[in-house]
């Protein structure tokens, strides 16, 4: 009877073939979960700062620090993007620690919720002009996140009652906002930051804009790490021989 061809595999190789099989099944798993096309309009973490300069109005949005300083930053932003969020949860705090308390940077927040796939995001952006109205919307602004953020990753549900909620959390005038809120007053501002990006060429959230009024403003798209504002910052202080 003719013998069968046969072959063995050590147990260490086996080991080894089957971690990198499961490490390329988890890699292709995530790429999966934070790859967002193009055509969503959401912004993924890897892009960096386009050096061509854009013009951008800052309108008279809610704003952070010296009204002189030399640098504006510009964000573009939907109260209901993850990305944005993470933007808030990993960045701002170093830009408001390094920048904008020393007074080298104004920090400008504008609208652009996506309302095909952030249902919320539109109401949440008049809730925030609601509350500029009683002089509180960065409180407003960082409760949003903050509330999205206890409940994990990703898109994160919620409605115009909560809100209500949230604005009565944070000290606010409750039967004021709601009235403010679901007479959608604010409306039209918020459609008017929308336009405004979209003329600026802004396709997904967040989109920064660093620069000042005079000589424009380098467009950073995306949840980039806070290294990549502080390069840019720099660049244009050097720039204006404000670097220290």
């Amino acid at each position: 009877m003719a013998k069968k061809d046969t072959f063995t595999i050590r147990k260490s190789t086996l080991r080894t073939v089957s971690v990198v099989l499961f490490t390329l099944i988890i890699g292709i798993y995530l790429g999966s979960q934070f790859f967002v096309p193009k055509s969503s309009g959401v912004t993924t973490t890897t892009t960096t700062a386009v050096q061509q300069r854009a013009s951008i109005s800052v309108d008279d949005d809610p704003s952070l620090g010296d009204a002189n300083a030399p640098i504006t930053v510009v964000e573009f932003s939907d109260f209901q993007c993850p990305f944005c969020r993470a933007s808030y949860r990993d960045v701002l705090p170093e830009l408001k620690t390094n920048y904008v308390s020393t007074g080298k940077v104004k920090f400008v927040y504008r609208d652009f919720p996506l309302v095909q796939i952030h249902p919320a995001a539109l109401p949440a952006a008049e809730a925030g002009e609601c509350a500029d109205e009683q002089k509180k919307f960065w409180e407003m602004h960082d409760k949003i996140f903050d509330e999205q953020n206890k409940q994990g990753q990703g898109t994160i549900t919620f409605t115009k009652d909560n809100l209500k909620s949230w604005a009565a959390e944070i000290g606010l005038d409750a039967p004021k906002f709601n009235g403010c809120l679901d007479s959608e007053k604010y409306k039209s501002e918020v459609q008017k930051d929308l336009s405004d990006g979209q003329a600026a060429g802004v396709q997904g959230t967040p989109t920064f804009f660093v620069g000042n009024e005079k000589d424009g403003y380098i467009v950073i798209p995306g949840a980039v790490p806070y290294n990549a504002f502080k390069k840019v910052i720099d660049q244009e202080l050097a720039r204006l021989g404000k670097a220290q």
